[in-house]
């Protein structure tokens, strides 16, 4: 970042003012706002291969060992964007977890655990897993694509062989990944590794040293699989359990740009979701759940996290969030909430909003990820399970307008964390069966998940 005349100009002389006049900016940008915004953008491109092919022919040289989903996970097929299939597993789940949601907004992954607990889902929630180590890649350019590599594969191995510690197979367990930007990155690094022979001898020495390989080879997944789409499957399953109307809510999505911008051929669209225009994940979700999906002009805009723009240009960040996301919907959709489905963007557009004050741009939206929603309306606890305390962005009128009692939520929580405090505490999730391997690991007596909580 250079600094000119007492301003920061970006991150290098190659950046220039464009000194747009606010005719020419519209001009600019018109063509996101335009109808040829639907999937033709995709669609109209050249068609792209299948990576899956790709795999199925490494694996037939005896170059890789591909970990499929089988029968036992319960796969229900989905279409992506070109009108192929794409198997998402429901059953015997491996979590593999953000490290931006278990420490900015933990009410995330509790939301999804508790609904899956509701649903009877066999999952493990281990310990044993990294950070991909995405961010740093994409906001600082120190990482390379040959440690992004290893990381990706290094989890996945650990996904496969963690039912081990049980005394069940290998394959048992298959990943399913909480992160948007984790979920985009494995997919571009599988793409790598596919096509890259040097890139998979480098990493195969690699996991070789760490004892992560399979009878010599790299396994690589078969799909890979983002938590919203696990949601998209289950809608239905979901809404069994639904016990609040939200009928009469305003709901706008923000798709995020790693969930389906990276690799888009395996995003998944559905044309009885807003006629297949959009992602279907989320979108789809909400429409179950009765909920009003307002579709709004600048849906397709990233929601100003941009990586390197948070870190470097964070003013860039907030004022994008607020001007071309937040009060778009506010002013346009009349949003009574915002959905989205990735860590960074529930971030970004969540914590952008009280600096709009500071300028007088007061724009209060409650924003939360469709595994919160489908939580709430499901009737988890707003503070204890969604955790929506931890978000910086008004939510109380949207709880009111729901139906829940906040005041009354929230001395039950605060009567909550005073038995935490006095050592009572309640849990989700088994915490023995989070340790697999190390100091102070019990194989459990008894395969399940524990559904305390509520």
């Amino acid at each position: 970042m250079t600094e000119k005349q007492g301003a920061y100009t970006g991150f290098g002389p190659e950046w220039q003012e464009s000194k747009l006049s606010p005719q020419e900016a519209q001009r600019a940008t018109s063509w996101v706002e335009a109808r040829i915004d639907r999937r033709s953008m995709l669609t109209g491109k050249d068609r792209v291969e299948d990576v899956r092919d790709a795999l199925r022919e490494l694996e037939k040289d005896g170059e890789i060992v591909v970990h499929r989903i089988t029968e036992q996970h319960e796969p229900v097929t989905a279409r992506t964007l070109y009108g192929w299939t794409k198997k998402i597993p429901t059953n015997q789940l491996w979590h593999h977890k953000s490290c931006g949601q278990c420490g900015n907004i933990p009410g995330y992954p509790t939301s999804l655990l508790w609904l899956m607990n509701k649903l009877g889902t066999r999952y493990l929630d281990e310990t044993d897993q990294t950070s991909c180590t995405a961010w740093n890649y994409h906001g600082s350019g120190i990482g390379n694509v040959v440690s992004l590599a290893a990381v990706f594969l290094r989890n996945f191995h650990q996904a496969y062989v963690s039912a081990k510690a049980q005394g069940l197979p290998e394959g048992y367990y298959y990943p399913l990944v909480h992160c948007g930007t984790s979920f985009g990155n494995y997919k571009e690094m599988r793409h790598f590794l596919v096509h890259s022979p040097q890139l998979r001898e480098q990493v195969r020495k690699i996991l070789g040293k760490l004892g992560r390989l399979i009878d010599g080879k790299l396994l690589i997944p078969e799909e890979i699989v983002h938590y919203s789409e696990w949601l998209h499957v289950m809608r239905e399953r979901v809404r069994e359990h639904q016990v609040i109307d939200v009928s009469h809510i305003r709901a706008t999505v923000h798709p995020a740009c790693h969930v389906y911008k990276m690799v888009p051929e395996d995003v998944i669209y559905d044309e009885t979701v807003l006629d297949g225009n959009r992602v279907a994940v989320s979108t789809g979700l909400l429409q179950t759940l009765g909920a009003q999906v307002i579709d709004y002009s600048t849906w397709y805009d990233c929601c100003g996290f941009g990586f390197r723009h948070i870190i470097g240009e964070r003013e860039f960040s907030r004022s994008f969030s607020i001007d071309r996301k937040i009060k778009v919907a506010v002013e346009e959709a009349r949003a009574d909430v915002m959905i989205g489905h990735d860590t960074g963007c529930i971030t970004t557009l969540d914590k952008s909003q009280w600096i709009g004050k500071a300028v007088d741009k007061i724009y209060e939206l409650p924003i939360m990820a469709d595994c919160q929603f489908a939580a709430l309306v499901c009737g988890a606890h707003p503070y204890k399970l969604a955790q929506l305390h931890w978000h910086a962005s008004p939510f109380e009128a949207f709880l009111e307008k729901i139906g829940i009692d906040w005041q009354k939520a929230k001395a039950e929580f605060d009567a909550y964390l005073e038995e935490v405090k006095a050592g009572r505490i309640e849990t989700l999730y088994d915490p023995k069966r989070a340790i697999t391997s190390g100091p102070g690991f019990t194989r459990p007596a008894q395969i399940g998940t524990s559904t305390a909580g509520s």
